[in-house]
């Protein structure tokens, strides 16, 4: 029965990887669950979940959550939380943003699987990561609905470079898909956090909104499958029922379709290669229903073309848009930045960006913090107008 850890557990993947591992307990048991600040959502899946080790990555409320728990659970906190996924079989790394590459380092050097819902890691570390892949015996299994989508169009593989023509992977437009660009000057935040077709946390839900989270997933899908940024596609699908497609050199085009939800790409993960016994976002073929795709409209959505951009730039250009990405949505999601100008923020501080390369994890820290400082000024200058 192999053990799970899930970091990022009170998150919106986190909780559907505790529902899929709640559901076959003969199967899987829980060794570990992380969170980032939420000790009342950790409590509770705690007690619901069973693990024998429970981390909070920002540990302020630890004595909280020891005193709530049986006094046979082992609670850590800060990186040493983070980094307790790796006692695991199975490392489910959901934890939002940057914070995530620590998750991720750890899995793959302890020689773990990583089904791996951080974007963030690959993004802003692709070829650190890519090195710890191939210096140990872990194993990388994607978890966005997106390179899941194309992991099981490729037979269950990451293998595809010498196969495909390109990738095709898929976009539901995110709420604004038909507002004019002048419309797009007023947007409300209760409005960037109204996504048409799927449930997530509010930053990736913002990233949804702009197309930036799409960016951040063709660079994924450049170091996941190694295929050049010339053969990844983005198409607009609203109905967001074919998660992405792949584009084989013989002509033939194959997709991999559900309803929306995250619960089937983390059984894909944790079963593999396997298939989960049960079904998950089943399609009823017999209901009338449309399949639409259309082009990105770069003018209105220009997040995707920079993320392009930033990935053919190479080195630390992935990880400064990253970071710049993190403090824009920060500041939207405070009120104190329109979301028009998330945008303009990464932008201008791409515009400041020197190449460089990455030797070390620590090297890629030092360029996120720098960006960061980056991206912090600019929202100071856009806000003073």
């Amino acid at each position: 029965m192999p053990s799970v850890a899930i970091a990022g557990v009170t998150g919106s993947v986190g909780r559907q990887a505790g529902a899929v591992v709640s559901r076959d307990p003969e199967r899987f048991h829980v060794e570990t669950i992380v969170a980032g600040s939420d000790a009342g959502g950790l409590i509770e899946l705690a007690k619901e979940l069973r693990p024998r080790v429970v981390g909070l990555a920002v540990g302020g409320d630890r004595e909280r959550v020891r005193q709530s728990l049986d006094a046979s659970v082992e609670v850590v906190v800060g990186r040493e939380a983070l980094e307790a996924s790796a006692a695991a079989d199975i490392v489910v790394n959901a934890v939002s943003g940057f914070a995530g590459l620590a998750v991720t380092r750890a899995a793959l050097l302890a020689g773990r699987r990583l089904a791996l819902a951080n974007k963030e890691s690959l993004v802003a570390a692709g070829d650190l990561v890519a090195g710890w892949l191939d210096g140990g015996d872990g194993e990388l299994v994607p978890v966005d609905s997106e390179h899941s989508a194309i992991f099981q169009c490729l037979g269950g593989s990451r293998d595809g470079a010498d196969r495909v023509a390109s990738l095709v992977l898929t976009s539901s437009g995110g709420p604004f898909r038909t507002r004019s660009a002048e419309a797009l000057r007023d947007v409300s935040l209760e409005e960037a956090l109204a996504h048409p077709t799927w449930s997530m946390g509010p930053k990736i839900t913002v990233d949804s909104s702009t197309l930036f989270n799409k960016g951040l997933e063709v660079i994924e899908a450049h170091y996941l499958f190694e295929v050049p940024y010339d053969r990844i596609e983005v198409v607009v699908h609203p109905e967001s029922v074919v998660h992405s497609m792949v584009r084989f050199r013989d002509g033939s085009v194959i997709a991999q379709l559900s309803e929306p939800t995250m619960e089937l790409p983390v059984a894909v993960a944790l079963y593999h290669p396997e298939r989960a016994p049960y079904a998950i976002g089943s399609l009823d073929l017999t209901r009338p229903r449309s399949f639409g795709f259309e082009p990105v409209d770069d003018a209105r959505f220009p997040a995707l073309r920079l993320a392009y951009d930033a990935g053919r730039l190479g080195g630390a250009a992935p990880c400064w848009l990253n970071a710049a990405n993190e403090v824009a949505v920060a500041a939207f999601l405070g009120g104190a930045l329109r979301w028009i100008d998330i945008y303009r923020v990464v932008a201008s501080t791409l515009e400041r960006f020197e190449p460089t390369t990455f030797a070390s994890e620590e090297d890629v820290i030092e360029a996120d913090a720098t960006a960061r400082d980056h991206a912090r000024r600019i929202v100071e200058e856009v806000t003073r107008g």
